[in-house]
């Protein structure tokens, strides 16, 4: 693309732009490596050259369940230490990133990359593979119910105390 033609986009955009079409290109993958969103970024060539505030977006910025440091955006999602994906509705974010910038807005993507946002509404409501396993310790609630068996919590715990006088 010749420079003239580059277009302006924010670093976060271009980062969501970099992660979406990983994802559309690979759609086996649920995540994707820190460098290889770096490497997409830098092929897209969307600015011209890779700028220095890439790495740190999709490190940091651009992550919804970190906590915000500055950039508050809920673009990516960190399924594991060095990796992401795309961030969906309904998985978990940090509260302080609460109403924070999801996608590009479709005025600021030019060129045939306004698809992508068609595509991402389409990726996200789909059977997924994708969506945030369920908490460990919140997946324990109530799986002690067998410990007392057909016994009741309270007339286990009384007897306990019974014991103990």
């Amino acid at each position: 693309m010749p420079a003239s033609a580059k277009i302006q986009l924010k670093v976060a955009d271009e980062v969501w732009i970099a992660t979406a079409l990983l994802h559309r290109e690979h759609p086996d993958r649920t995540d994707f490596t820190l460098e290889e969103i770096r490497a997409r970024v830098e092929k897209a060539g969307l600015t011209g050259s890779l700028r220095p505030g890439v790495y740190v977006h999709i490190v940091q910025h651009c992550v919804a369940n970190r906590a915000p440091n500055p950039g508050r955006y809920r673009m990516l999602f960190e399924t594991g230490p060095g990796r992401r994906r795309l961030f969906r509705r309904g998985d978990a974010y940090h509260p302080a990133r609460e109403g924070a910038k999801i996608t590009p807005r479709p005025e600021d993507l030019r060129n045939g990359y306004d698809s992508l946002l068609v595509w991402y509404r389409q990726w996200c409501s789909g059977k997924s593979r994708f969506t945030t396993p369920a908490d460990p310790l919140l997946s324990l609630a109530g799986s002690g119910r067998r410990l007392w068996g057909d016994e009741r919590a309270d007339e286990y715990l009384r007897r306990l105390r019974e014991a103990w006088q």
